[in-house]
């Protein structure tokens, strides 16, 4: 444990005693019944402004792992929606270039799932890690699940499929 470097994918820009923060989940949930300490996460600032928060979330990945960064393992959600990070199916953000051209971390402002403001990793930098596993429970999942991974392609592209 002590070797890992832990970032989010995407993040909520709420403050981190917010229910609906994911560090303020993994803090409260993951720490107490780990060895991984606070100091091995790499935080958003999530008290800035959502185009200065993900900058600065960017410039910190980037300082940790290189521009742009080499991601070895990304643990995934998705939504019932089909999205992932706070890649939401048919947003402006999926047609975002990939680096250099393109951002390593986006905001977005108009989130279709509350809260509206967030800072996700882009769909080129998610696509660029080594390895994507998806980690989902509840039958709530299970018919998004099978359409992610099935052979049939669905109507809308889902961005966990992309």
């Amino acid at each position: 444990w002590p070797k890992w470097r832990i970032f989010f994918c995407d993040e909520r820009l709420v403050p981190g005693d917010s229910p609906d923060s994911t560090w303020g989940l993994y803090r409260s949930q993951l720490l107490p019944v780990t060895e991984l300490k606070e100091d091995q996460f790499i935080l958003a600032k999530t008290e800035l402004e959502p185009e200065k928060a993900a900058q600065d979330y960017q410039a910190a990945l980037e300082g940790e792992f290189g521009s742009p960064p080499r991601l070895d393992l990304l643990l995934l959600g998705a939504g019932p929606d089909g999205h992932t990070c706070s890649l939401f199916p048919a947003h402006p953000l999926l047609e975002e270039p990939a680096p250099p051209t393109g951002r390593v971390i986006a905001h977005i402002v108009d989130s279709p799932k509350p809260p509206p403001a967030r800072i996700t990793l882009t769909l080129p930098v998610v696509n660029s890690a080594g390895s994507c596993i998806f980690a989902a429970t509840g039958a709530g999942k299970a018919d998004m699940m099978n359409l992610l991974l099935g052979k049939d392609e669905p109507e809308t592209p889902l961005p966990a499929r992309m």
